[in-house]
């Protein structure tokens, strides 16, 4: 079975939901069929721990923290799936993001 999606899942503080989904649909992210531009976004709760050498964006290094963001989730075809990790990172105002490529099995009939 050939690989032609994957879904990707990156957390995001809600000020920057939109930067980044808009540069993930630039790289060619979020076509469903017919329709461009499809996303899903959820709010969760994450928790981090800054270490030594962290520069958190919220927060303070050595602290447990707590916040909301909110899980951005968008199909994309497979073969730009690396670029997208890489846009993804290059807009996002996290050190570290989370990026999750998760694989599809579209063809199952």
């Amino acid at each position: 079975m050939e690989l032609t999606r994957v879904k990707l899942e990156v957390f995001v503080p809600e000020e920057y939901l939109d930067r980044v989904r808009e540069a993930l649909v630039g790289v060619g992210a979020g076509c469903v069929g017919a329709y461009a531009e499809c996303s899903s976004a959820y709010p969760v709760m994450g928790t981090w721990l800054p270490k030594a050498k962290a520069q958190p964006f919220e927060g303070s290094v050595g602290q447990l923290e707590r916040g909301s963001e909110w899980k951005l989730e968008m199909v994309c075809p497979a073969d730009l799936a690396g670029i997208a990790v890489r846009t993804a990172k290059d807009v996002h105002p996290y050190e570290e993001p989370v990026v999750y490529v998760i694989p599809l099995l579209d063809n199952l009939s």
